[in-house]
């Protein structure tokens, strides 16, 4: 069963929600990131080797976080998200400058 797209009213209010799902708002974040750093690429402002290296970097950030055990496993699994992302050739890695 196939449902509607919100309406533009019940858009504006998921928007004001204070309540919004981390899981939309972290992929959401990640679609922002790729979007750059895919810009970056594209005008030549990095190449490949700077945008894996940026990735490497968030995921080394998250990898030797430490925390509550609820934030060691969301650290554990955002690593887990972008070494994936570096290992299967994602799109920013389309090309080689």
């Amino acid at each position: 069963m196939q449902t509607s797209a919100p309406s533009s009213h019940e858009q504006r209010a998921m928007a004001d929600s204070k309540d919004i799902d981390r899981s939309a708002a972290g992929v959401a974040a990640l679609s922002i990131c790729e979007s750059l750093l895919l810009a970056l690429g594209d005008h030549n402002v990095m190449g490949e080797r700077e945008i894996v290296g940026v990735i490497t970097d968030a995921a080394d950030a998250h990898r030797f976080a430490g925390g509550s055990p609820s934030d060691s496993r969301l650290h554990l699994e955002v690593t887990a998200i972008l070494d994936r992302i570096i290992a299967g050739g994602n799109s920013v890695r389309h090309r080689e400058p």
